[in-house]
């Protein structure tokens, strides 16, 4: 079975990924298993603002964000009728998004070239680019 790990922030480029994936699922004999990731930014000055707001209260902030950024991605692929799961990671997001491709033995990662950030590089996103260098496996980047 094929393992693909789709990174998810919410962008227009990030649902036309998961559309593209859903346009090419009968080119492959085999199942795919689909892993959903947001990565949301950790807290302004870290333990700063947890020790004030409290661990849980930034869990939930960070959950509900991650699951408002899925929700348009996911809606597709149950439409489609297409299992996954989804994650919701914290952390920089081309790292967190490797290191979910490594720790579930992912085969491919798949992700809109141009997402939400606010830098963005001139041809593709900052974060797209980051993954190209650090991941082990093929990155798949949609436009």
């Amino acid at each position: 079975m094929l393992k693909w790990l789709v990174s998810v922030d919410g962008s227009e480029s990030s649902v036309r990924a998961v559309t593209h994936l859903i346009d090419k699922m009968q080119w492959f004999k085999q199942p795919i298993e689909i892993h959903l990731l947001n990565v949301q930014h950790p807290m302004p000055y870290g333990n700063r603002v947890t020790s004030v707001i409290g661990q849980d209260k930034v869990a939930e902030y960070h959950h509900d964000e991650g699951i408002a950024a899925l929700k348009p991605t996911r809606d597709k692929l149950d439409a489609a009728g297409i299992k996954y799961v989804f994650h919701i990671g914290v952390g920089d997001a081309a790292e967190t998004i490797v290191n979910y491709a490594r720790e579930k033995q992912c085969d491919q990662i798949v992700m809109g070239s141009r997402g939400l950030g606010s830098v963005s590089g001139l041809i593709m996103g900052s974060v797209a680019t980051k993954v190209l260098h650090l991941a082990e496996i093929p990155v798949l980047l949609v436009k």
